[in-house]
């Protein structure tokens, strides 16, 4: 059926909704970067895995990166060619299939590469080694999200490595962004070129890793390519290869939820809703962050005098206590039955979503080009069930 983009009146059950002409503009820009720059730009799974709209990244990119075998077997068979893969741990139990469904394979820690890299090259003789490093350099602030904290579990140190690399190491891998401007890369390159300059000459490749957020607005895109192109100017022996997520899918679609009920207590007045946010966008308590909700603007406190009419707290429908997130103003009284649109809610969230409760999973869909929305993927009580097998 064709449906109103603005308002999602048609719907009344909970849906991730992706638009397809918001996800090829950013596909557009990616190709465009990756074009003039003369880096590979491939998708990570960890943000965006969408696999039944693999069709339309594969008119703009090649491959994609993988962190754990089902994302390696997803890359081989859903989205057609071999995984750019990384973990900070393999294990006896995958390192094969792993080593089979992949073109890079990169190791976390000299340990790691000591016990498998000869059987992974067992396993495919063609396959390129690489390592991840450490630049001991990170602007992420939320320690959540910073793989250089103190203490880090990600990478190995230069102080760490000698002057000669294991002979099958060919490539780095650094990462160290999130949600970045290309302002921040420019300084960490300075810090990766400072402390690993001198084995980058001898390497085939170097992947800068995930949180080149290029499609946002406010990105300077022609700094990222400038930086790029003085980078392989530099050296020119090296294959560059950037992994973002949320770039992919920044901005190309919302959750849509449902009202089904509003309560008040001391005050506070909450409007139910038929989504979680612990369960369907858990980005907005781990980071956290206020997402924007269409039609309404964030408010400081949620009380119902004069000075807040209309103002409501979101709460989720799970029973953790903490699972709400507040305020925001509308223009009206809210009804029991209408629609509340989460902006951007596509990255980060169908991966990372729970069943916890057993409550029902939003539905996922696309509207294409046309204005026609097509059904994905539903879900109800065999999938939970399944989980629990």
């Amino acid at each position: 059926m064709k449906i109103d983009i603005r308002t999602f009146k048609e719907i009344n059950i909970p849906i991730y909704i992706i638009e397809e002409v918001r996800l090829r503009n950013n596909l557009e820009l990616i190709r465009s970067v990756a074009c003039a720059a003369d880096v590979e730009i491939i998708l990570a799974f960890k943000a965006f895995a969408l696999w039944k709209i693999f069709p339309i990244f594969r008119e703009y990119i090649n491959a994609t990166t993988a962190s754990s075998l089902n994302e390696a077997l997803l890359a081989y068979y859903e989205f057609g060619s071999r995984a750019h893969t990384y973990s900070p741990a393999y294990t006896d139990d995958d390192i094969e299939e792993i080593a089979r469904c992949s073109s890079h394979l990169t190791f976390n820690s000299l340990s790691q590469w000591d016990r498998y890299h000869a059987i992974v090259r067992e396993n495919n003789p063609g396959i390129s080694l690489g390592l991840r490093v450490n630049p001991e350099y990170s602007e992420v602030e939320t320690m959540l999200y910073n793989p250089c904290a103190p203490g880090t579990r990600f990478g190995v140190r230069a102080g760490d490595l000698s002057d000669i690399l294991p002979a099958d190491i060919e490539g780095f891998h650094c990462h160290c962004h999130c949600e970045s401007g290309a302002d921040v890369f420019a300084r960490t390159l300075a810090h990766v070129e400072e402390k690993f300059g001198q084995w980058l000459p001898r390497l085939k490749w170097i992947n800068f890793g995930g949180g080149h957020l290029m499609t946002r607005k406010d990105y300077d895109v022609q700094l990222l390519i400038d930086l790029l192109k003085g980078f392989r100017s530099r050296y020119p022996n090296l294959n560059v290869i950037l992994e973002p997520g949320s770039a992919f899918a920044w901005q190309t679609g919302p959750l849509v939820s449902q009202v089904v009920d509003v309560v008040e207590d001391e005050s506070i007045r909450t409007a139910v809703l038929n989504v979680s946010f612990t369960c369907h966008m858990p980005d907005c308590l781990e980071m956290p962050y206020m997402p924007v909700v269409r039609g309404a603007r964030i408010v400081e406190g949620a009380r119902t005098d004069k000075q807040s009419l209309n103002t409501y707290r979101l709460g989720g429908n799970s029973c953790l206590a903490g699972d709400f997130m507040g305020s925001w103003q509308f223009d009206h009284p809210l009804q029991i039955g209408e629609n509340i649109i989460f902006e951007d809610m596509m990255h980060y969230t169908t991966v990372k979503t729970c069943m916890f409760n057993g409550i029902r999973h939003p539905s996922i869909g696309i509207v294409h080009t046309d204005g026609e929305l097509e059904i994905l993927r539903e879900y109800g009580y065999e999938d939970y069930k399944l989980r629990m097998d």
